[in-house]
């Protein structure tokens, strides 16, 4: 191989160390457990040592489908060269640093996803629409369908109608059913990712929609009973411990969406590097978001759980819950998600249903609100430029 293009790659693979450095200290490792830290459930530094194991096994366990569709499904007609790798991510994690620096959640996938547009354009690809159009009806769903879940979850909990000890665990329940059904890299037959779902089946020697429905209805049946009588012997106790299970989901979930942000740029050179496998890709992926988890996310967790609104442990379980189901939608889509829409979404739902106006920072909310949107437009133009002018 050319020593040059050995150099370049190296350089590749440490701009992509940093990028997962980055989330890690960001947005992964911020949004997941800010919720618990603000209903006191947990302290911010056991909360950043919590995210960043979490998401690590989330990165090497359910980061390929996220990693592909940033490597190779948002240009047609063209694979980035090295050079482009290292613009794409040497963006991408600048303007994560400013968020991270500032305090204000910037959203890596709308970075991310802009950078690799724009560079991929400027080098003559061509606009993949139906991935666009997939992308762009999630991020712009999301804020409605986190926010509302979690407003109507939040609405309910505190009825005395709807005493905790019932709605929790049907809530744990549905959490439950949908985690049978998740892909995991190391749960299939061969290569291909399984769900545990699909390996009781296998055990048991059955097959069908019949079995997968019944499976997946004792599990949910197991996890709301575990619930029902942990919240029932201490209400507060089992709340709280019910709010860090969601976080850890959570943080799982962010992890193996996340890591394609920082390592998806990297698989089309791996054609050119055949001695390095996608696993290793991602498992040095999830490390770096890992240290970047422990030693930059206590200040973005400490900002989110503080200042977007006043949040108790019901409150936190209703920001989670939708966090959890659309963060696995969109690993199962392949689709770049940030985890600061999806979080601060469902905080601001959950503040909201309770504590109306007064519960919510709205200054807050629209600085938020400008910087996801200004990333990626900004990102997009950088990425455009420099790589029409220089590459």
């Amino acid at each position: 191989m050319d020593p040059a293009l050995i150099a370049l790659s190296v350089g590749a693979a440490l701009a992509s160390l940093f990028m997962a450095w980055v989330i890690g200290a960001g947005s992964s490792g911020a949004t997941p457990f800010a919720p618990a830290v603000g209903a006191n459930a947990i302290g911010t530094m056991r909360a950043a040592l919590l995210v960043g194991v979490f998401g690590f096994a989330g990165a090497v366990t359910q980061g390929g489908n996220v990693s592909e569709a940033v490597g190779s499904g948002l240009v047609g007609g063209i694979s980035l060269p090295v050079a482009g790798v290292i613009l794409v991510l040497v963006l991408g994690a600048g303007l994560m640093a400013v968020g991270i620096t500032t305090g204000i959640p910037i959203a890596t996938a709308f970075t991310v996803t802009g950078a690799v547009i724009g560079v991929g354009l400027a080098l003559g690809g061509t606009p993949v629409w139906a991935k666009y159009q997939q992308i762009g009806a999630v991020w712009l769903l999301t804020p409605f369908i986190g926010g509302g879940i979690a407003f109507a979850i939040a609405s309910v909990l505190p009825r005395p109608g709807a005493p905790e000890r019932y709605s929790v665990p049907v809530l744990a329940g549905l959490v439950g059913s949908v985690l049978v059904n998740v892909r995991f890299s190391f749960l299939g037959e061969g290569t291909a990712p399984g769900t545990v779902r699909g390996l009781g089946q296998r055990i048991l020697s059955l097959d069908g929609t019949a079995s997968a429905v019944a499976i997946t209805g004792l599990a949910a049946l197991a996890v709301a009973a575990v619930v029902w009588w942990d919240v029932g012997r201490d209400e507060q106790g089992g709340l709280r411990r019910v709010l860090l299970a969601l976080g850890s989901l959570v943080a799982f979930s962010a992890g193996g969406s996340q890591v394609g942000l920082a390592v998806g740029p990297l698989l089309p050179l791996l054609d050119e590097v055949e001695m390095v496998s996608t696993t290793a890709v991602l498992v040095g992926g999830g490390f770096g978001m890992l240290v970047g988890s422990w030693t930059g996310a206590p200040r973005m967790i400490k900002s989110l759980s503080q200042d977007y609104s006043s949040l108790g442990p019901r409150r936190s379980i209703s920001a989670l819950v939708p966090s959890f189901l659309i963060a696995q939608l969109a690993v199962l889509l392949g689709v770049p998600v940030s985890f600061n829409e999806i979080v601060v979404s469902a905080i601001i739902g959950s503040g909201a249903a309770v504590g109306g106006r007064d519960a919510v920072d709205a200054e807050k909310i629209l600085t938020t609100v400008g910087a996801w949107a200004g990333s990626f437009a900004v990102s997009f133009a950088l990425a455009y430029a420099v790589a029409a002018l220089a590459l």
